[in-house]
């Protein structure tokens, strides 16, 4: 048996067109999964889909667009993929936000809201949405992208760091209610990996050193170092690992 093995399993990935979630799905796809490639602009689902499909010869990839802010939209996403593939065996909410960059106390309402709506609350409606289906199977897995911000203070990223670290606790409640039905939940804590998400962090070389200096590996991730992850969590090899955050941050937080 190969312990990385997810073929016949589907997967659901949310925010996958570009950085860390387009590893994902091109990576859980290579190892044998279906998978749901979602973001909020349809030609860059139907971009990445198609890509898939050609690398791996065969329907294996479905671009849904969502936004993850509308509950009815995330409905929508979930309702199609069972339509397409019958079940969700694997959930990654990798979808985030932070529209805002300074002192906490400066944050406006609607930034905060719109921060915690996207990086929490849509995460809790669709394990909402899909833990029903996980329970009736005896068999289920929930990965959340969560980030090395959820574990230490911030001067300009507070309430982006604060959603991360309920990410880590929404991961530990759901290991803890949802383990008696072999469903298993974890986060994934990335440090610094070269996405756009990131870029004013790495977009020229002496940012780039500044940014890797107190990392003892003195480097930026990859997308693919944080799928390998994700592959790692949703297979056989991760089946007795729950309510954990995995940091894959190259030595940056200890």
């Amino acid at each position: 048996m190969n312990l990385f093995d997810l073929s016949g399993k589907v997967a659901l990935v949310t925010g996958s067109t570009k950085g860390i979630g387009e590893a994902i799905v091109h990576r859980l796809a290579e190892h044998g999964a279906k998978v749901v490639v979602s973001s909020r602009k349809a030609d860059a689902c139907e971009k990445v889909a198609s890509a898939i499909n050609k690398e791996r010869g065969k329907d294996v990839a479905m671009p849904i667009p969502c936004n993850i802010n509308y509950k009815e939209q995330l409905e929508q996403l979930v309702s199609a993929t069972r339509q397409k593939w019958g079940k969700i065996d694997i959930l990654v909410c990798n979808a985030a936000l932070n529209p805002y960059y300074g002192p906490q106390m400066g944050i406006p309402d609607e930034a905060f809201d719109k921060i915690m709506g996207a990086n929490v609350r849509s995460n809790h409606w669709l394990c909402q949405m899909v833990l029903p289906e996980m329970v009736e199977r005896k068999d289920g897995c929930i990965i959340i992208v969560s980030s090395i911000g959820g574990l230490r203070g911030s001067p300009v990223l507070g309430a982006y760091c604060i959603s991360k670290a309920a990410d880590m606790q929404l991961a530990r409640n759901l290991a803890v209610e949802y383990g008696p039905h072999n469903i298993r939940a974890n986060c994934i804590a990335p440090g610094l990996i070269k996405t756009d998400f990131a870029k004013a962090l790495w977009d020229n070389p002496e940012t780039l050193k500044r940014s890797t200096a107190g990392a003892p590996l003195r480097r930026i991730g990859e997308p693919d170092e944080i799928a390998g992850a994700a592959v790692f969590l949703a297979s056989k090899a991760g089946s007795f690992t729950t309510g954990q955050t995995i940091v894959c941050d190259g030595g940056a937080t200890i």
